[in-house]
């Protein structure tokens, strides 16, 4: 963990502590937001630069707010994908592997057989410490792939049902949603570390803004884990669930992509108290921050939307 990181943990401990860790209500907000059509079934999202990788249906489509830039064909591109080594990694949930995608070219370089853990579709591809991951068998496997060979370096055993990954504050971390789990994977060792018990039905997870933070689907709660000690350190009741949508964090807040009540809801992760709700609600999506705007698809609506400015979201 870098000093920053240690510090913004060390903060949200604090925090945690005098105020007692409770929400307060949130408001909704309007900020303006850029609408462009995708025909398909728009969804995960990657950012590459000023642009937005999509996976569609039987595609990968790279997006601006200008339009289209450049589609990839696949047999079915499926979960988060991740931008490492000059590629976008994407999971295939028909073929059971990884496809490596030029950036520049936009054309298929190599596709790794690693499996998939969940050809359903709701999984993570990540990238940290010089290798991108995915969970690759349901029973309990997270393969590594060393971008070097485009094969996987080592298999990593983890608890069944792992789908969810995310890589930050110097480890790799595993959700299973059956396990009801979050696992910290050390990348010098290749091994599970730390175990932390979560809510009902965990989901999408992300580590910044100084935790862990984790979709408890079932309960309708995001739990904030702190890295070092792998402790819950504060839950913030947004829904009665939050099935599916997504989680990013960045620029100081907790972005939380919902399928009801609106289209994405802003946390601060110090207080935990809900800044905002915004947009209508539209059904399952993806999002990704950046510090110009705000990436969020409707894949129900057929729509990716731009909301600019996020530094002014929920303030």
């Amino acid at each position: 963990m870098t000093a920053r990181a240690a510090t913004r943990a060390a903060t949200i401990a604090l925090a945690a502590v005098l105020a007692g860790a409770a929400p307060t209500p949130g408001w909704t907000a309007t900020p303006r937001e850029q609408v462009i059509q995708v025909p398909g079934f728009a969804d995960f999202l990657a950012v590459d630069g000023d642009s937005v990788w999509a996976t569609n249906k039987g595609r990968v489509e790279r997006w601006s707010r200008r339009g289209k830039l450049a589609d990839v064909a696949m047999a079915h591109p499926c979960g988060a994908m991740a931008i490492a080594a000059g590629s976008l990694w994407v999971a295939d949930c028909s073929t059971l592997s990884v496809n490596r995608i030029d950036l520049r070219t936009a054309t298929i370089t190599a596709t790794i057989p690693t499996g998939i853990a969940n050809p359903k579709g709701e999984l993570n591809v990540g990238a940290g410490a010089g290798s991108v991951w995915v969970a690759s068998d349901a029973a309990g496997t997270v393969a590594r792939i060393d971008p070097a060979t485009d094969r996987v370096a080592a298999s990593i055993a983890v608890d069944p049902g792992t789908f969810y990954l995310s890589f930050g504050m110097g480890a790799l971390w595993a959700v299973s949603a059956a396990g009801q789990s979050l696992q910290k994977i050390d990348p010098a060792s290749n091994k599970v570390v730390h175990r932390t018990a979560l809510g009902r039905e965990p989901g999408f997870l992300v580590a910044g803004e100084g935790a862990v933070w984790v979709q408890e689907q079932g309960d309708g709660t995001v739990a904030r884990i702190d890295p070092a000690s792998g402790d819950v350190t504060g839950r913030v009741k947004v829904d009665a669930t939050l099935q599916y949508g997504d989680i990013d964090a960045g620029g100081g807040k907790v972005w939380l992509r919902t399928t009801a009540g609106q289209t994405f809801v802003v946390i601060d992760p110090l207080s935990l108290a809900i800044t905002a709700r915004v947009g209508r609600a539209a059904g399952s999506g993806a999002l990704r921050y950046t510090r110009a705007g705000l990436w969020t698809s409707a894949h129900d609506a057929h729509t990716l939307s731009w909301w600019k400015k996020p530094g002014r979201i929920g303030d």
